[in-house]
């Protein structure tokens, strides 16, 4: 028996991960990126590049290793029941993170809000800022994610039941509203009169609604992999751990966007 097919010979339910570059790569990609932002802000004349650099090395080594461990269920056999509890419960211990990374940025909009000094005029929003009209386009981007929850939901099902056709039609529409979601923000923002101002409520903001379109992009390439799997006929209904992760993340991405649109939009204004 060679090493490489002893290395993958299934002799207990667990699996032990093979050597792997990607944590490594994965940081140094994140430090490029980080650092690139940072000269960036700083108005460095290369800071762009540095920054687009970095996230493409991000793209590169997440197209990598999430390879690898599709891989590791696909040809390996690894992902063996024992195994799939433990990724579930990772993933719920990722997502409970996300949580409280959330968390922090609600407890500025609040602390700021609730309690406005007199460096934004003792009122809130602050003088000078004009809000968006929360049942515009926030409202059709709150539509749009909880249609998502919708599909991607109805996907879950599908798949369960055996119907891969059904499964695929609509994680491809949940990756539809996913980049529709993601344009009508970019749209909202191109016409913020608060773009370019400095103070509290912009910073609060852009850093709630910007960081939860970050997720919502993650979330749309994590459903977009699993469309491909689908696709492949890589999932069936007593295994496809990938695509739960996905669902459960986008229904994290759906929860906090009301959350936000509550706060901000509608209470904040």
């Amino acid at each position: 028996m060679s090493e490489a097919h002893a290395a993958h010979t299934k002799v207990h339910d667990y699996h032990l991960v093979d050597p792997s570059p990607w944590p490594f790569l994965g940081a140094m990609s994140g430090l490029l990126m980080a650092v690139g932002g940072v000269m960036f802000m700083h108005d460095n004349p290369v800071g762009w590049l540095v920054l687009l650099v970095g996230f493409l090395c991000v793209l590169g080594v997440m197209a990598g290793w999430w390879r690898d461990v599709i891989k590791e269920s696909v040809q390996h056999k690894a992902h063996t029941g024992v195994v799939q509890i433990g990724l579930r419960m990772g993933m719920v211990l990722f997502i409970a993170s996300e949580v409280m990374f959330f968390v922090a940025f609600f407890w500025a909009y609040f602390n700021a809000s609730l309690f406005p000094t007199e460096a934004v005029g003792g009122v809130w929003p602050p003088e000078g800022i004009e809000t968006f009209d929360p049942w515009h386009l926030p409202l059709m981007n709150t539509t749009i994610l909880l249609l998502s929850g919708t599909t991607v939901t109805w996907a879950h099902h599908a798949l369960r039941e055996g119907d891969n056709r059904t499964t695929v039609q609509m994680l491809a529409i949940t990756v539809g509203l996913g980049v529709f979601f993601s344009c009508v923000q970019a749209y909202e923002y191109s016409h913020a009169t608060f773009a370019f101002t400095d103070g509290v409520y912009a910073s609060t903001f852009y850093m709630a609604t910007g960081f939860h379109g970050f997720h919502v992009l993650v979330g749309t390439i994590f459903l977009a992999v699993c469309l491909r799997r689908a696709i492949a006929r890589q999932f069936s209904p007593q295994k496809h751990i990938g695509f739960e992760a996905a669902a459960w993340y986008w229904h994290f991405v759906d929860v906090v966007w009301l959350f936000l649109f509550v706060a901000i939009y509608v209470w904040g204004r």
